[in-house]
């Protein structure tokens, strides 16, 4: 076979795989249009043969459609094995959600060591949910041993990544000095972002915090929510998310 053949092949592989992917994204985005729009039977229709044929992220839409009960009968257990389908195929949101329902023993018996693996897991792979799972965790002690510095650590990476709780928790952190040392300024920072989202408890610490202030640490305060959002702007959380309980 001449090295032009190889390459013409090639060439139309790597086409048909462009459509293929190409169209898997186009039925992906067109079940999540009717799901915000409420249409929930054709979220279903569209992401069922997907997730049937192994595609991980319809596969976390329809355990999200069975935890939720959206369009069908609430069922913890039929979710929890189409968000464990995913996880194993590497979703990091569903390996958040597999390792919640673990921690809280809904459709599937309570686990602990699974719970942490599961979260952890989706953690490492940057999920902002898991990284604030692991941090309650650690804060309450369950599965892991207490420990208020790693419990700061997850925060921080939820914070980063843009979790509002996380943000909220961090800053409290900071402000009362658990985990980390006491700094006003980023206290300040973390409870302004997380304020600015509706996080109520954020905006009464807040308050507490400029009370004690300087005028110098204001100014740093403000300097550092400002670069914050020029360099990160606004971000959401994933509508297939499932929290620990407080």
């Amino acid at each position: 076979m001449s090295t032009k053949k190889v390459t013409e092949q090639s060439h139309k592989k790597t086409t048909s795989d462009d459509k293929r992917e190409s169209l898997r994204l186009e039925t992906l985005e067109y079940g999540r249009k009717a799901y915000m729009k409420g249409d929930f039977d054709q979220a279903m229709n569209t992401w069922l043969p997907l997730a049937e044929n192994g595609d991980v992220e319809a596969q976390a839409w329809v355990g999200s459609l069975y935890a939720n009960g959206d369009g069908v009968k609430i069922d913890p257990s039929v979710a929890f094995q189409w968000y464990l389908r995913s996880a194993k195929g590497g979703n990091p949101q569903a390996q958040a959600n597999v390792g919640a329902l673990y921690a809280m023993g809904q459709g599937v018996g309570q686990d602990m060591a699974e719970a942490v693996r599961w979260i952890r897991r989706a953690a490492r792979n940057g999920d902002a949910n898991a990284q604030f799972n692991m941090a309650v965790l650690y804060t309450k002690g369950d599965g892991v041993k207490q420990n208020p510095t790693k419990a700061a650590e997850w925060y921080r990476k939820g914070a980063e990544n843009g979790h509002h709780q996380s943000q909220g928790r961090l800053g409290h952190m900071y402000h009362v000095g658990d985990g980390v040392k006491k700094d006003r300024v980023e206290a300040y920072l973390w409870l302004s972002l997380a304020s600015q989202h509706g996080i109520g408890s954020a905006l009464t610490a807040l308050e507490k915090v400029i009370g004690e202030m300087s005028s110098d640490e204001k100014a740093a305060g403000m300097k550092l929510v400002e670069m914050w959002r020029s360099q990160h702007g606004s971000s959401g959380g994933s509508a297939v998310f499932t929290p620990l309980p407080e």
